[in-house]
């Protein structure tokens, strides 16, 4: 890992400051990717930014039918707070369930979002729930956000502040996980509310991605049968050693169904 210059603002105005000062500057939220990347010579940033410090951005609060959730709040943090689990269960357990007990006390909503890991859980959330992703700039609704492998919408200097989650009537996460990993070979999150029915899927993608045909086969009828009848193509999907992209397209319409039979 080579040096590098580590700046510590204690407020977003101080970070944007630091963000725009030159050379390749990268923020740092909880960790989980970056440093791993730098360890391995992937990422060799001239500078960091620890966003740890920003109290800004750890608050959680539900109003008006919307979870709003601060980019630093830990993954932990939204699996225990009683307010998310009451108002959106689903959140609350995806939450509870990325990665292992360090993952989940060290990574942050903000970071799972803006490094758009194709296997991450957080975009599916995202997507599926239709968010909307807040920065010290702009707001940026969840369809708009996911671009591609580890892209998304966010411009260079762009700061992740907050996430509104809209409350469902109906919702669950279901994924099909690496055993290893636990990051999800297929992962659905489906809802069903005030912006009709959503499914979104990850792991079988370059990033998080609607599955239209299925929102639609749901809209008619909310049932695990309507997702099975689906017959989801292979094109444009992942195939690894741990899974051919055939394989991933048999599971999101079967993944999908076991989260309509667990929506709640």
């Amino acid at each position: 890992m080579n040096s590098f210059q580590l700046h510590q603002p204690k407020d977003l105005g101080s970070a944007a400051s630091f963000a725009n000062s030159g050379g390749d500057t990268r923020f740092l939220a909880g960790g989980q990717s970056i440093l791993a990347s730098m360890k391995l010579g992937l990422a060799s940033p001239d500078a960091m930014i620890d966003l740890s410090l920003v109290p800004d951005l750890k608050s959680i609060s539900v109003s008006n039918g919307v979870v709003k959730i601060g980019a630093m709040v830990k993954h932990a943090d939204v699996a225990a707070n009683a307010e998310v689990q009451k108002a959106i269960p689903a959140l609350a357990e995806l939450a509870g369930g990325i990665g292992d007990r360090q993952v989940r006390n060290m990574g942050t909503l903000g970071g799972s979002l803006a490094n758009s890991d194709p296997a991450a859980c957080y975009p599916a959330a995202a997507l599926g729930l239709g968010a909307t992703i807040h920065t010290d700039k702009r707001s940026i609704s969840a369809d708009s956000f996911f671009l591609g492998l580890y892209e998304t919408a966010l411009e260079a200097g762009e700061i992740i502040t907050a996430v509104s989650f809209p409350v469902p009537e109906k919702a669950a996460y279901v994924k099909f996980k690496n055993s290893a990993s636990r990051f999800a070979l297929v992962g659905v999150f489906v809802s069903k509310g005030s912006q009709g029915v959503r499914v979104a899927v990850t792991g079988a993608g370059s990033c998080a991605f609607r599955a239209t045909d299925i929102e639609t086969a749901l809209a008619g009828s909310w049932t695990a049968a309507a997702c099975n009848a689906v017959k989801m193509t292979s094109d444009n999907l992942n195939g690894d050693l741990h899974a051919s992209a055939e394989y991933r397209a048999h599971l999101i319409p079967v993944i999908a169904g076991r989260a309509v039979a667990a929506a709640k």
